[in-house]
């Protein structure tokens, strides 16, 4: 057990290993020396509070829809709707901020939870085809981030349009969110941490989550146990989609500000990628969504400092993703497997 753990750990911790190598020889035939880009790469995502704060701030959705597709997946479903519970908990608190007229921390709680309701509901939808239509929640999850854009495109160049300006009205200023000790991070990001810790511990401290986890794992052995798979199958889209909501109204309360053409483009199956190289452990999640923020902060300065273009730091990122993936499956192969097994028994027969 130990050693199927500290491999799943190690393969990570590889993959990046090999990504930056191949980063450092791009940059190489660039003809920059890759130790200096990669010391303005750390400098621009964590050299100075600002450069910190940024990092926080660009880590905080990440975060909110790695831990959407963590808690879905350890069920065994699969959502990929994050964007779109993402935008609709963004929807629902632009609402909220902008419409109501309640104004102050009276409005950021009520945004904030009118985010979680929408985005559960939205993923409550999937759920529910899954669990009593039999339906696939992949496809189902897909082409709802579509309509959740659209229906955000109507929010934004109709009922809730500035003016005519193709975006909302901004949030009122006493309905911001603060700042997290004075960074360009709000509240937002420690409140992601919390959720990450906060699932952590469900998932592996209650009984419930150890439920969850086995419906996950052999949905057909957890029926025959008496476990009520259908419940904590809806109830994992549930969650996730309100997690991801939750994360969408606090990007509008504290960075976003306003609803406009754009809004959460890629967070969804950025989750779902980061989630897959925290191998579905939302403490890694947390990690792994700081360090793909880091990269995209610190590219910048790098470019501005080198001249080696933004697109270098992607190329990493995409790497790490294909390494990590292909590595987890390939530890998971029986060959892979019996390989392991043979190697314990001869090192405990030494014993």
């Amino acid at each position: 057990m130990k050693k199927g753990k500290g491999i799943q750990v190690l393969v990570p911790v590889i993959s990046i290993a090999a990504s930056f190598l191949i980063g450092c020889i791009i940059i190489a035939a660039l003809g920059a020396n890759p130790l200096t880009a990669l010391q303005y790469l750390y400098k621009g995502a964590f050299g100075n509070v600002r450069n910190l704060g940024t990092t926080f701030s660009r880590a905080t959705p990440l975060i909110f829809t790695t831990l959407c597709a963590c808690f879905a997946y350890r069920c065994g479903v699969f959502n990929l709707g994050g964007e779109g519970q993402f935008i609709m908990g963004a929807v629902a608190a632009c609402f909220v901020a902008v419409a109501t007229g309640i104004k102050g921390p009276a409005a950021m709680v009520l945004a904030s939870l009118a985010g979680a309701l929408a985005g559960g509901i939205w993923a409550g939808i999937a759920g529910l085809l899954k669990v009593y239509r039999a339906q696939n929640e992949m496809i189902i999850t897909i082409m709802l981030n579509y309509v959740a854009t659209l229906f955000m495109g109507i929010v934004y160049t109709n009922w809730l349009r500035d003016g005519s300006v193709p975006q909302t009205v901004a949030v009122p200023e006493e309905t911001m969110l603060p700042s997290f000790f004075g960074m360009r991070a709000t509240i937002a990001f420690p409140i992601a941490v919390i959720c990450g810790i906060g699932i952590f511990y469900y998932l592996f401290y209650t009984s419930s989550g150890f439920q969850l986890r086995a419906v996950g794992l052999n949905s057909v052995a957890s029926r025959v146990n008496g476990f009520n798979v259908n419940k904590y199958m809806l109830m994992s889209f549930l969650v996730s989609g309100a997690i991801a909501g939750l994360g969408g109204a606090l990007e509008l309360l504290g960075t976003q500000l306003r609803l406009i053409n754009g809004f959460a483009v890629g967070y969804g199956f950025d989750g779902v990628a980061m989630a897959l190289i925290a191998n579905l452990h939302p403490i890694a999640g947390v990690v792994v969504a700081l360090f793909f923020a880091a990269l995209r902060v610190g590219s910048t300065t790098m470019q501005t400092a080198t001249g080696v273009p933004t697109s270098v730091s992607d190329i990493i990122q995409a790497l790490v993703i294909v390494f990590t993936v292909a590595g987890m499956a390939m530890v998971k192969l029986p060959g892979f497997q019996n390989r392991l097994i043979a190697r314990a028994q001869r090192k405990g027969a030494k014993a």
